[in-house]
């Protein structure tokens, strides 16, 4: 049971109204955001036209500001950005949607001058803007606003986005625009400047369900390259037009000499299973297996597969992952599909070639093994203790570290070192070579 000291919503409720208002009183204090926060839930709590009133302030006062918001300033930023897009799709949406709108669009125009003046390395506060613009959406629908006047609003916002805050709004938009708005945000897009083949304009063909109008927008050079085919090709597809689909992927060509085509292939197969060619599609699958390890794939081919055929076709899988000219990617693969027997033989049948920098999937594979195979996650840890050793990447010393401690442990548990040197033969040669890498060896002592 929770003690009653524990900060949570009851335990505070319990200390009463008057007292949590004098806390909130004191803690705010000095703290802008936190009193514009508690302004907003007043105003909120008076109805929508007080909140809106409040939004419609804070807004323009966001928007004023010339002030350069640099990484120490951006959580305020985003928590003051939050607290008005929650205020606007929350409590003032549910009691008034138009005004609703009214205010998110607000909020969307001054994405450009925020951006402009902020430090935005994570995306964090530009994600905030894609967030609302998702939202304009639904809210639109329930606030039934005319299309298009909606459009000529859209379309001002997409022609001056600069950061891709607004990727996603034209498919959020596309139930409230309706064709007839659709179209017109395509004439307004096109008369301010919007070039044929833009992104901008392939998303709205793309919302209309015009599958001509979307491959009309690339030229016969375009359509030959096979990432733009498999793009085309999808569009094509979702317009009940497989045929023409295939033609145009069958016509695009290979980009460079082993180049992996996934998107191309993915939409091959796509094609495929609609002209009911079921077992080119399997085919298809199995090769590309065969080309990249893809779980994803190889649980499709063996899915589709009669019954009693799947655990043969698995095992012959397995066979051709073991036989992979990466090593990498059969271990990823083995490992990842549950063969934990198999990839302990692959390790050991590679013992030497295992250079530790891989090491997500080294650290992985070693922590899947170390159960029932330790001598082959030892062999995964060791090149990643030598290797930051070797290349002096004190950054890493501390998990090199903690991989060494892991061989240690593993190393209790292992009788047989099937030829490889044991773990203190091999800490042994680590201090020869290394003894002078004095941080990892404290770091070890610890």
């Amino acid at each position: 049971m929770a003690s009653k000291r524990t900060l949570n919503a009851r335990n505070l409720e319990a200390l009463g109204a008057a007292a949590l208002a004098e806390l909130l009183i004191e803690v705010s204090s000095g703290q802008a955001v936190i009193q514009r926060r508690l302004r907003l839930a007043l105003a909120a709590a008076e109805g929508a036209s007080g909140a809106a009133q409040e939004v419609r302030k804070r807004l323009a006062a966001i928007d004023r500001s010339r002030t350069w918001v640099g990484s120490s300033r951006r959580p305020a930023l985003l928590r003051d950005l939050e607290a008005q897009r929650q205020a606007i799709t929350g409590p003032i949406a549910a009691e008034d949607p138009r005004v609703a709108c009214e205010l998110l669009l607000r909020f969307l125009e001054i994405s450009a001058g925020v951006l402009a003046r902020c430090s935005d390395s994570t995306g964090a506060v530009s994600g905030v803007f894609a967030r609302a613009a998702n939202q304009l959406g639904p809210l639109a629908v329930a606030a039934r606003l005319a299309p298009e006047a909606l459009a000529e609003q859209a379309a001002e916002l997409l022609l001056e986005d600069c950061h891709g805050a607004f990727d996603g709004l034209v498919p959020a938009l596309a139930e409230a625009l309706g064709d007839g708005g659709l179209q017109r945000l395509e004439g307004c897009c096109r008369e301010r400047g919007a070039r044929g083949g833009s992104r901008l304009l392939l998303q709205i063909a793309e919302a209309r369900g015009d599958g001509e109008g979307y491959l009309g927008q690339f030229s016969a050079a375009d359509l030959r390259r096979r990432s733009v085919a498999a793009d085309v090709a999808r569009v094509l597809l979702a317009n009940g037009r497989p045929a023409q689909a295939l033609e145009i992927l069958d016509g695009a060509t290979a980009e460079s000499p082993g180049r992996l085509d996934g998107a191309w292939q993915d939409s091959r197969v796509a094609v495929l299973e609609a002209l009911d060619r079921h077992g080119e599609a399997q085919e298809m699958r199995w090769q590309w297996f065969c080309r990249t390890l893809s779980i994803p794939h190889l649980r499709d081919h063996l899915r589709r597969l009669e019954a009693f055929e799947d655990g043969e076709a698995e095992e012959r899988a397995l066979d051709v992952a073991e036989q992979h000219p990466s090593r990498l990617l059969a271990l990823e693969f083995l490992v990842g599909w549950g063969a934990l027997p198999r990839a302990a033989r692959l390790v050991l049948a590679h013992a030497n070639d295992w250079d530790g920098e891989a090491y997500a999937l080294h650290s992985a594979a070693a922590e899947r093994l170390s159960a029932d195979h330790p001598l082959a996650a030892t062999l995964l840890l060791r090149p990643m203790v030598w290797g930051s050793l070797e290349m002096g990447r004190s950054q890493r010393y501390r998990h090199a570290a903690e991989h060494l401690r892991s061989c240690d442990l593993l190393a209790d548990r292992l009788a047989d070192w099937q030829g490889h040197a044991d773990h203190a033969a091999f800490v042994a040669r680590l201090q020869e070579r290394f003894g002078g890498r004095w941080g990892f060896w404290k770091l070890v002592e610890a």
